[in-house]
């Protein structure tokens, strides 16, 4: 079963929205499994504290090493497969590559960050990978993870009622996914491409290829670089 293991400051944000829609659904049937620990439980002192001031100076607070570590080591054994993350601006942009390799994975360790970020020895004692949702900053990585989780608990088996239409949304081919239609036919004097409604599964597959091949473009000029990149420069 994929499970996932979230360290937070704020455990109360979860599962959040994750507790609806597909994702409520297969939590619900124990498709997959959610853990939350928090991090504060660790803190120092009467009050709890697990920040201190920037070493050189500096705004703000960073999440201290000892007590990141505390946490993660009460809750999760050395030899524990699951790839352990930290959502983080500075980190590696996820990609559904990535989602999906996660989701064929045993699961996932998340820490997600507060204040100026985290003790820079406890992400490198423990092994954690940095990973960005974004180029924007939240106030914690609480949504980063929800994201994260979301994008991954949608692949798992049995959670989409059709596995197809999961291998043909955007970037799951390296292109942005094609414009979709339904009735009315016509709505608001805007109908339905032809294509759509002659049956003919060739030419209607052909239309969407060069629909998702013009999005892209137009769109996303670094996807559509990269995919012409992966075939020779060249658009089949």
């Amino acid at each position: 079963m994929f499970t996932a293991s979230i360290f937070t400051l704020y455990p109360q944000m979860f599962p959040g929205p994750l507790s609806h829609s597909l994702a409520g659904d297969a939590l619900t049937r124990e498709l997959w499994s959610l853990h939350t620990h928090n991090i504060r439980a660790f803190g120092e002192g009467r009050h709890k504290v697990v920040d201190d001031r920037p070493a050189g100076g500096g705004a703000g607070m960073v999440l201290r090493a000892d007590i990141v570590a505390a946490s993660l080591d009460a809750h999760c054994a050395s030899d524990d497969p699951r790839p352990r993350l930290l959502m983080s601006p500075r980190g590696v942009p996820l990609t559904q590559h990535m989602v999906r390799s996660y989701a064929e994975g045993p699961g996932l360790i998340i820490v997600c960050g507060r204040f100026e970020g985290v003790d820079e020895r406890v992400i490198t004692a423990r092994g954690l990978t940095e990973v960005s949702v974004g180029d924007y900053i939240l106030s914690g990585g609480e949504m980063a993870a929800l994201t994260l989780l979301d994008a991954c608990v949608r692949l798992l088996p049995g959670v989409m009622g059709k596995e197809a239409s999961g291998l043909e949304e955007s970037f799951e081919t390296g292109l942005l996914e094609y414009p979709h239609y339904t009735r009315p036919r016509t709505w608001e004097g805007q109908d339905i491409p032809p294509v759509l409604l002659s049956g003919h599964h060739e030419e209607i597959a052909a239309w969407r290829k060069s629909q998702a091949q013009a999005l892209t473009r137009l769109r996303r000029p670094d996807l559509w670089s990269a995919w012409q990149k992966e075939r020779g420069g060249g658009v089949k």
